[in-house]
């Protein structure tokens, strides 16, 4: 194997692989990057066998030269030392080469680098994933989907169906819905060409959170492929495997209560920016605690007291508050958690009573939906 490449070429390639490296895999060749260099270009693949990116190069790009190809082949080189090698490098013109033994020589300019690679037969091979059952959607939707509720993934692998986002879709919808027990995270949308065949599975939030740095910020389509235990992301250049969790996810529809006794709307950025300063008290106990008070008038009072540090009381103005007085208190973090996710906009709070969970929603946009369990104080 031997060619040239344009190093920026290979760091941004290098970038979206090494996503997928881990130093704690149980099969040691995992640690590195496999390279194959065919005539179209080079792929780079990197794997912890929970998720793989693969990412190809193209020889030719907007009719510029990227790849100088003097012989095909493949090779596993250590991904951290190769990484930083090439990250490092004095130009920006890279010429790789394989000799007999697995012997890997990089060199630029005047710095020249020996590796010592594995066998890329030892590579484990990636899991076919046949096109049957596959839709689309536009690469800003998803990222928007997996931002309004991974975190609300569990993080406690006690119930480890939990640490993912459960995908469901039937009738032509799909509902994307995250929680931990005490929080839930809800997103609906209606893909264009959504399978016949209704599915269900679980992702790892994990794997939405290295896919999301991935994807592009526009339209660029990304095609979602299911098969048994896989699910793949599909982008112009970059292919995105994970494994799927096993297990049945709750259901978790009847956790969402469909009546109200007391309703409040509110801008949610000043909302936000209320909880962050009550929770800066609040913070230095383990809880993170804070207390939301609405009645008479339209105006809620957002207050935290601790012991030990001191209180802060403060008030904001609802644009509407109806129903029944009420005082709860829920964790500031959780609440801050969904008020990014809906990100800015009028929210409007609807309460089912002081112990009972409460949903948060876009005054304009009912595809997102947030609910959180209070905190019981005395």
């Amino acid at each position: 194997m031997k060619f040239e490449i344009n190093r920026d070429e290979l760091l941004d390639a290098l970038n979206d692989v090494m996503k997928a490296i881990s130093q704690k895999v149980a099969i040691p060749i995992l640690t590195g990057i496999k390279i194959d260099i065919e005539e179209k270009g080079m792929t780079l693949t990197g794997s912890d066998s929970d998720i793989t990116i693969r990412t190809f190069v193209p020889t030719e790009k907007d009719g510029e030269q990227n790849i100088k190809i003097v012989e095909k082949g493949s090779i596993v080189l250590q991904a951290r030392v190769f990484n930083e090698i090439i990250r490092k490098l004095p130009t920006n013109n890279v010429m790789i080469e394989t000799e007999t033994g697995l012997q890997t020589h990089i060199s630029s300019g005047k710095s020249e680098f020996k590796l010592i690679g594995s066998d890329p037969e030892d590579y484990p091979i990636l899991p076919d994933v046949k096109d049957d059952n596959s839709f689309s959607m536009p690469s800003d939707l998803m990222k928007s989907i997996i931002r309004e509720t991974v975190f609300a993934v569990s993080q406690q692998e006690t119930r480890p169906i939990l640490t993912g986002v459960h995908w469901e879709a039937k009738e032509g919808k799909l509902s994307c819905v995250a929680t931990d027990s005490h929080r839930l995270a809800r997103r609906l949308t209606s893909p264009d060409e959504m399978p016949l065949e209704p599915f269900s599975f679980v992702i790892p939030g994990k794997s939405l959170q290295e896919l999301n740095k991935i994807l592009p910020d526009n339209t660029e389509s990304v095609e979602i492929i299911i098969a048994d235990q896989q699910v793949l992301f599909k982008t112009r250049n970059v292919l995105f495997y994970s494994r799927l969790l096993e297990g049945n996810y709750p259901d978790t529809s009847r956790l969402i209560p469909d009546e109200s006794k007391t309703s409040v709307t509110v801008n949610g950025r000043s909302l936000l920016q209320s909880i962050d300063r009550a929770s800066l008290l609040a913070r230095e106990e383990r809880n993170n605690i804070v207390r939301f008070s609405a009645g008479e008038g339209k105006v809620i009072e957002i207050s935290s007291n601790s012991p030990e540090v001191g209180k802060v009381e403060e008030t904001i103005e609802a644009i509407t508050i109806t129903g029944e007085d009420l005082n709860i208190s829920f964790s500031a973090k959780y609440m801050m958690d969904a008020l990014r996710a809906i990100d800015g906009q009028d929210i409007t709070i609807q309460f089912t009573g002081a112990m009972r969970p409460f949903i948060i929603k876009s005054v304009n946009d009912d595809t997102i939906l947030q609910l959180i369990l209070p905190v019981r104080t005395y």
